[in-house]
Order: structure tokens, then C-alpha cells, then sequence
């Protein structure tokens, strides 16, 4: 068998030395050979041409090699492949036996879509394949791209550029490690680190992977990518870029930081469009701000910026979380004026504040646009505030009110003022012992609060109240509770991660949230400074 393998080797090996060209010379001014000084070549001057399997050279000087079917070109080399590829230079070897060229000194190769320049040149023809390794520039319609190796595939019109990659273009410049670009259709896949840079706005993009067409400015990156626009910085495990619309789209942990706001916003699938000034995040989207060094995290199903930096507003739809280290918060949805520092909340609005419990049809909260710090707050309709007594977990003190109006120090609580059908009940504790001592229900029009820490200092009433102390043992039922009293405390989220689990609201108090445990502090008639709401 092993002679009949080799036998058969021997027959293809012949069939294709056979089958390959001879160099033709079709024309020299002057042929000599010099055995003694270039042993086995042939010399060639003036107007020297040859041919080979659809090649034509041209040069000023050759050495031909007849036996090896090898030939050196010197000065003015000129090849031609069909009648597409035309290349020049200053030196060339060809090797007709395994169709592969190399040619140095000022190389120029040019094809229907583009122009390479470079110093020297390969030119493997049985693969139809160009490569390089001392820096090439490549110029078509559209761009100029520059590397420092490369390689070119004649048949696809592909350049694979590795090493100190540009592409330039009047509108973009890119720069890389290691892309793929077709010169006839301008699309560049990148596989390395990689910057393109508008050479107009200075808006750019960075990635370690992904796709670019050069001619309609459309890109998807697929790794570790971010769009660095005017104002907003994009990031995603997946980045859609329109540039011509305006228009990008991120997936997958996503995060949008506002330059000029400072302010953060995060998800898994947003929407920004450009030209409208407007950012769109759904799936587990949560807008970050940071107030008074201390962050404050907003989550709901959706969240919607729209406007310019100085106009900013942030609207957060269904199911609207707030988590902030001393304010929590929660209602159907959310509408904030970052040029204002208004923040509204709708639909069973709750915050929480030093172990306060807030609640009102609807409520507003006011920031100093300046120091970020809260400023104040309104409550309107059916305003209440409601704070578990420490010792009994089944006691609430509450102040009730039609409107509720309140103003913050250093982001604390320090005035409240309750107007319209003020009504309050808090339980007297004995300041040693803490036992309890008296329950006490007040009725005026307006009650004015001064408020340190969460814990009331002064009370006023400034119109004239109705007031009544009960005893433990006689306190009606109907005093205990205020109406519309309802506690949420198992809504409250207590830490960041809280404001992604869901939950529906209660319009009653149930038997497990009377048990839930918490710190407050203690309403004591006797001494004000030790109540708290």
C-alpha cells in the first residue's frame, strides 16, 4: 500500500509541476547573463515586460532566473493583474512558482475601490491576498484607514488592520487594535479596544467589540461599550448608535450619567434620543442623584427624562420606590424638576423620615437647586403623620391635618405646620419609668410644630384647640385611631435593594404590621423634646 501511496504522490506531484507557468519575457532592449557575478540569471535592460497567468511587469532592470521561474524588477515596476489592479514601486521579486510577489520602495497598489501605499508589500496571488507589515495607508471613497500590519483580500474588498489602527474619515476618526473594513461598503467590524471620535461635536464611543458603518454612521458594539455625548455618558453590554438620527438604544446594565446634573440613571433597556434631549429606561430602571453627599435611589417600571440640562425633568411611572440613607419613599408615580428642584409625588404618596410616616393625596418636596439639599415640603389633601410609639407596638402617635406644610435643616424635619382641621392624639409616657401615663387628642385649625431629629420640640396651636386627657384604661376606641389612619411600614424600603421587590399597598393596617418592630421615640406631655412624629 505504501508503495502505491507514494507512486500516487509522485504522479500528482508531476501533474502539478506541469500545470505550472513559465515566465514569458515579451520584451528587453538588452538581454546578457554573468555567471561569474549572477549565476544562473539572465539580465535585462530597458523597457524590460513580462507576463505570467494574467500578470504583466514592467520595469527599467530584471534578473531573471529561468531555472528557478523567479524574476527581480528594478526601477518604475509596474504590475498589472487583469484590468482591475494596477501596482507600482521601486523593487519587486516574483516567485511564478508559488505566485507570490514582494515588492519595496514607495509601493502603490490600486483596485476599483481603493489606493494602498506602503513600503513594501506581499502579494500572495494563489490566495489573491495583499499583506503588510511596516505601516500601509489605504484611501476609497469614503475613508483613509492606516495600520501597522494588515492584510487585504481582493476577491471580498476586506482589509484586516492590526496594531495602531485609523480610520478617517471628514466626519469621524477611529481609532483601534484590530477591526475588519470593506472598502466597497465602508462597514468596520472591531475586535480590539476601540475609539471613534466625531471630529464635529467630540461625541465618542468606545468598545472592545462590535460593528461600524462608516458610510450611514450606524454602530452596535457588544462589549464594554459607552457613548460619550455632550452632556450624557452611555454605557451597556450592548450599544445601538444612529448618528445621523440621534438616536441610541443600550441593553443589559445599563448606566446613563448626566455630565451636568450629576445624576445617574441605570436599567436594562434604555432609549436615548439625541436630538430631543430625551432619555427613556424600562426593566429594573433607577434614577440616582446626589443630594447633600448622600445618593438618593428612584425606581419604578419606567422613567423618562426629557428637556436640556438646565430644564431637565424626570418623570418615573408604576410602582415608584425612593430610597435615600435618612427619607424613603413610595407612590404610583413620580414628576421632578431638576431646574426648580421640584419633586411631586401622586397616587397613596408615603415617605418615611426619622421614623415618620407621611402620607396625603399628594406630595411635593423641594430642593435647593444650588446646595441640593431638601428644602421643604407640601402635603396636600389629607395630610398625615404617624410615628410608632416604642414601648407599645399597638400605639401610634398621629397628627392629621388638611394640608401639611413642612421645612428642612440639613435634610432633617425642623417645621411642620398643619393647617385645616389640625387633629392630633399622642401617648404621654413617664419619662423614668416610661410608663403610660395619659393619651391626649387635640382639635384645632392649625398646629405648628418645631421638630430636632425627628422628635417634636415645641407645639402651637395657633388658633384655639379642644383638647382632651384620657387615662389607659378609659380611652375610647374611636380617640385611638384618627380617621383614615393606616400604617405601611411593610411597604418602607429599608435598604437600596428594596425599592426592586414589589408589593401592594394596604388601605387598612393588618395584624402583621402592628407586630412589626421599630425604634422611635417616645411623646411625653411632660417633656416635649422626647415626643416624636
Amino acid at each position: 500500500m505504501k508503495r502505491i501511496f507514494y507512486f500516487v504522490f509522485l504522479i500528482q506531484s508531476i501533474f502539478v509541476f506541469s500545470q505550472t507557468k513559465k515566465i514569458v519575457i515579451e520584451n528587453s532592449e538588452i538581454q546578457f547573463v554573468n555567471e561569474e557575478k549572477y549565476p544562473g540569471a539572465t539580465i535585462l535592460l530597458g523597457d524590460v515586460q513580462i507576463s505570467h497567468d494574467g500578470i504583466r511587469l514592467k520595469c527599467k532592470k530584471a534578473f531573471f532566473f529561468k531555472e528557478k521561474n523567479f524574476f527581480k524588477a528594478i526601477g518604475n515596476v509596474l504590475i498589472k493583474q487583469g484590468d482591475t489592479i494596477t501596482q507600482t514601486s521601486d523593487y519587486a521579486d516574483y516567485d511564478a512558482n508559488t505566485k507570490q510577489a514582494l515588492s519595496f520602495g514607495n509601493v502603490v497598489l490600486k483596485d476599483p475601490t481603493m489606493t494602498l501605499t506602503t513600503d513594501t508589500l506581499h502579494f500572495d496571488r494563489l490566495n489573491q491576498k495583499l499583506y503588510y507589515t511596516s505601516f500601509a495607508t489605504i484611501k476609497d471613497q469614503t475613508n483613509t484607514l492606516k495600520s501597522k500590519n494588515g492584510k487585504y483580500y481582493l476577491e471580498s474588498n476586506k482589509f484586516t488592520a492590526t496594531t495602531k489602527v485609523t480610520v478617517v474619515n471628514p466626519e469621524h476618526n477611529l481609532e483601534s487594535n484590530h477591526l475588519d473594513y470593506y472598502t466597497d461598503s465602508g462597514l468596520t467590524y472591531l475586535y480590539g479596544p476601540s475609539t471613534i471620535t466625531n471630529t464635529e461635536n467630540k461625541n465618542r464611543i468606545y468598545c472592545e467589540k462590535g460593528f461600524y458603518n462608516t458610510k450611514t454612521d450606524v454602530s452596535h458594539f457588544v462589549k464594554n461599550a459607552k457613548l460619550y455625548l455632550k452632556e450624557r455618558t452611555i454605557e451597556g453590554d450592548s450599544l445601538y448608535y444612529d448618528k445621523n438620527n440621534g438616536f441610541a438604544s443600550a441593553t443589559n446594565n445599563i448606566q446613563v450619567i448626566d455630565t451636568v446634573q450629576n445624576f445617574v440613571t441605570r436599567g436594562n433597556y434604555a432609549e436615548i434620543f439625541e436630538l430631543k434631549d430625551s432619555l427613556f429606561v424600562v426593566k429594573r430602571a433607577v434614577a440616582i442623584s446626589i443630594i447633600d453627599k448622600d445618593s438618593m435611589f428612584v425606581h419604578g417600571d419606567t422613567l423618562l427624562v426629557t428637556g436640556k440640562p438646565e430644564k431637565r425633568i424626570v418623570r418615573t411611572y408604576n410602582n415608584v420606590k425612593i430610597f435615600k440613607s435618612d427619607l424613603q419613599g413610595k407612590c404610583d408615580s413620580i414628576h421632578t424638576n431638576q431646574e426648580n428642584g421640584l419633586t411631586r409625588m401622586f397616587r397613596k404618596p408615603v415617605l418615611w423620615s426619622d421614623g415618620n410616616q407621611i402620607t396625603g393625596d399628594t406630595i411635593h418636596l423641594l430642593s435647593n437647586v444650588k446646595t441640593e439639599k431638601l428644602d421643604s415640603l407640601k402635603v396636600l389633601n389629607n395630610a398625615f403623620i404617624v410615628s410608632q410609639d416604642t414601648v407599645s407596638l399597638e400605639d401610634f402617635n398621629q397628627i392629621k391635618g388638611r394640608n401639611m406644610f413642612g421645612k428642612f435643616e440639613n435634610n432633617k424635619i425642623r417645621l411642620l405646620l398643619v393647617k385645616g382641621n389640625a387633629e392630633s392624639v399622642y401617648f404621654n409616657r413617664n419619662e423614668d419609668t416610661q410608663e403610660l401615663e395619659t393619651i391626649t387628642k387635640e382639635i384645632s385649625s392649625n398646629i405648628e410644630f418645631t421638630m430636632l431629629n425627628g422628635q417634636i420640640e415645641t407645639i402651637k396651636y395657633l388658633k384655639k384647640s379642644d383638647g382632651k386627657s384620657y387615662p389607659p384604661s378609659l380611652l375610647p376606641d374611636e380617640v385611638k385611631r384618627l380617621k383614615g389612619f393606616i400604617w405601611r411600614e411593610d411597604e418602607q424600603p429599608k435598604t437600596k435593594e428594596d425599592i426592586f421587590k414589589k408589593g401592594n399597598s394596604k388601605d387598612t393596617p393588618g395584624e402583621d404590621t402592628l407586630e412589626n418592630k421599630k425604634n422611635v421615640a417616645i411623646l411625653d406631655k411632660k417633656k416635649l423634646s422626647q415626643k416624636k412624629l
